[in-house]
Order: structure tokens, then sequence, then C-alpha cells
């Protein structure tokens, strides 16, 4: 049984909280809010809905106790990345696990996940795009690349009015996936691939890839409905790190660097039989 702990109980983290409360394999321990939450005190029963489960929501300066008196195998952030940089190191130093779907985290704050995993043989699983559909968008715009050298691609993504980081750091991704790509095929790539960002409304979450030749196109578009989708790709975060130390990311989760070596294996094979 996996004894999990939430924190940061905004739509998405109360989502997650009704997908655990479904799993066999999984307990919910406890969640921590935000500073001038007014849900610290509380069930999380309460907060959802549901009859108490027996699980309590604590204020951030009770993080030691939850890690000391709860002891949860795995933590499940969906704060904000200033709130996550205050607790990764106590988190770490207890080697409990950390499954990070939040966003707006520096080079530097991913640099330091990196250093506390390895110095405190923790797991850490940084996946800000923890959606399963956003990250085959992101093989399919990597495999589009390395075979459309010579087209134009373009990033276009719409999140809620409340989402403060623009462009969203799974856009971001998926450029860094586009520049591999076209790197992998001997292309250099001098400028950064474009991205327009819209912040509007209650949308939950679209990221849509344009790649453009002289003459056709090709569109890659992810959109998350509800926020369940969210949650799904949490579930497999916490069932792939727990137990495990180092840093990891949601590629690694899905084994997208086996497919894709697999795909370029089998294409190269096909093309020398071919050729022969």
């Amino acid at each position: 049984m996996t004894h999990v702990c939430i924190i940061g109980l905004g739509r998405t983290g109360m989502e997650i909280a009704k997908v655990i409360l479904k799993q066999r394999d999984m307990k919910l321990v406890g969640a921590i809010c935000s500073e001038f939450s007014t849900k610290a005190g509380k069930d999380i029963g309460e907060i959802l809905g549901l009859p108490e489960i027996g699980a309590k929501i604590y204020p951030p300066n009770q993080l030691n106790y939850v890690l000391e008196k709860l002891k949860p195998d795995v933590f499940i952030d969906f704060s904000n990345y200033k709130a996550t940089m205050n607790y990764v190191a106590s988190i770490s130093e207890k080697k409990a696990a950390l499954v990070i779907g939040t966003t707006g985290f520096s080079k530097t704050d991913i640099l330091r996940m990196k250093v506390l995993a390895k110095k405190n043989g923790s797991g850490i699983l940084h996946a800000p795009n923890i959606t399963v559909g956003v990250n085959v968008m992101m093989l399919l715009s990597n495999i589009a690349a390395r075979i459309l050298t010579d087209y134009d691609f373009e990033i276009s993504e719409a999140h809620h009015k409340y989402k403060k980081d623009s462009p969203s750091g799974t856009a971001l991704k998926i450029a860094g996936q586009i520049e591999e790509g076209l790197q992998s095929s001997g292309v250099e790539v001098n400028e950064s691939i474009p991205i327009h960002a819209v912040r509007a409304g209650g949308i939950v979450g679209r990221h849509e890839l344009m790649v453009a030749g002289e003459n056709d196109k090709i569109e890659i578009v992810h959109e998350s409905f509800n926020r369940k989708a969210f949650a799904d790709g949490a579930m497999r975060g916490v069932r792939f790190i727990k137990g495990r130390k180092g840093f990891f990311e949601m590629q690694d989760v899905l084994d997208l660097e086996r497919v894709l070596a697999s795909y370029f294996d089998k294409r190269k094979i096909a093309i020398a039989n071919t050729s022969s």
C-alpha cells in the first residue's frame, strides 16, 4: 500500500484526491494547503463533499509533522514553483518520493532538484506535462522534426486565465522535442520555435503544433477535457516513482526514449531493405 500526501488543494489537487480514494493500492494520508488557505484543519473528505476519510489538511508549517508522523511514501505536488522549492529539500532528506506537476521552474531550480535526488538517494519525478496524451504528442513532434526537416514549426497553447506562467512548461518541452529532432537529423537550430500563448476563461489545457511545408501541413493537437487527465497521469507517476532513486521525467515513466529509438531503428532497416 502506497501512502500518499497531496500538496496543493486547488481544482487539480482535489481531483487527484478523489482519484486516489478509488485506488486499491494507495491510501491518502493527508494534504498540505497553501499558507493562507481556510482548508487547514479540515478532513479531506469534507472539502470533497464526501464523508470524513480520517485524513486531515495541514498548513505548510506542519510539513515536518507530516513527514515524521504520517510518513508518506509519495508526495504529489500541484501547488506552485515557489512553494515547491521551499519544501523539496525537507522531503528529499526524508527519502520520501515526490511527483511534481507544478510549472514555472528555472534551470537552476531543476538543477537543485537533481542534486538533491542524487545526494539524498530520493526519487523526484518532475512532470509539468503529466497527462499521458501530451507526452505522446511530444514523441510525435520529435518524429515529425526528424523527418520534415525543411518544414516550419509553430506551437500554440491555451490555458485558463489563472495560470501564471506563459508560455506553459509543456509548450517549452514540445519546442525542445522539435529542436532535438531537428538536431538529430543534422539541422542547425539558430532560432527558438515560436510559441503563441493564450490565457482565457476556464480552458483546462490545449496544445497545438503546426508543421507547415510549401505544399501541405500537419497539425498535432492535444486537449485536456477535464482535470481527471492530470489525475490519471499522477497515478502513473506515483506507481513509477515509489522505491526509485534519482531525477525522472514523464518520458521515463512512459519509456518514450525506447519507443523513439525502436521506431527509427525499424525505419533504418526498412530503408536499407528497400535500397538493396
